[in-house]
């Protein structure tokens, strides 16, 4: 399996089958370097911040993708014409490419449209663990710390782990390297930050502050193999 970082929090994996997206938010990111024409069968998603659901309509309608998401925001996105799995919170489906299992996260999930003024609630915002080919990736999404991560790291062999690291909206650096601790993974990869003003940090001042296990700064289209 392996892995790659594409800005802010937009996450590739490639089994033998399939490719995966988390997160896609591709149009309007300056951090990325992926376009709309990337391959993709599978769109798994954190929550409905629209830097997050970014360009998965478009992307599962011209892929034919199954896009997997919280409850809400599948429903959402199903209303749209696109192929959807919900799920939620604590829950967790083997699917043909891999499991998918379905965290909390301490953040917010809704939709804005910013031509109406209108924001649609998009559920509870989640994190993710997909397990495959003996391999569990965990991606945080936008989150707070909080003490439940330690019950994930006890209950999950986390070979590879995205933790946001921008602050004002999810946990900053110092915050990252308590969470990377209680996760216990085996490798930690720094997301979400720099993007934007508000969420610039140095990644390699975090990486240099963990206490355990190993942790690497991927560039922009940067792979690693698990």
């Amino acid at each position: 399996m392996k892995v790659s970082y594409h800005g802010h929090s937009v996450v590739k994996i490639i089994t033998s089958e399939k490719s995966i997206l988390i997160d896609p938010f591709i149009t309007g990111n300056g951090s990325t370097d992926l376009d709309t024409n990337v391959q993709v069968d599978v769109i798994l998603l954190t929550h409905g911040h629209n830097d997050h659901v970014g360009d998965t309509v478009e992307l599962a309608k011209k892929n034919n993708a199954l896009v997997i998401a919280p409850f809400e925001l599948a429903t959402f996105l199903g209303w749209q014409g696109v192929n959807v799995h919900p799920m939620h919170i604590g829950g967790k489906h083997q699917f043909d490419f891999g499991t998918v299992k379905l965290t909390q996260a301490f953040h917010g999930s809704s939709y804005t449209d910013e031509e109406t003024k209108q924001i649609t609630y998009t559920g509870m915002p989640s994190g993710i663990l997909f397990s495959a080919e003996g391999k569990t990736i965990f991606h945080a999404g936008d989150t707070a710390l909080f003490s439940d991560m330690k019950l994930i790291g006890e209950m999950n062999s986390i070979d590879v782990a995205f933790l946001p690291i921008g602050d004002n909206f999810t946990m900053g650096p110092e915050d990252a390297v308590i969470a990377a601790d209680w996760l216990r993974a085996k490798v930690v990869i720094p997301v979400h930050y720099n993007t934007f003003p508000v969420i610039e940090q140095d990644p390699n001042e975090f990486i240099k502050k963990l206490k355990n296990g190993v942790g690497y700064v991927l560039k922009t289209g940067d792979e690693m193999t698990v």
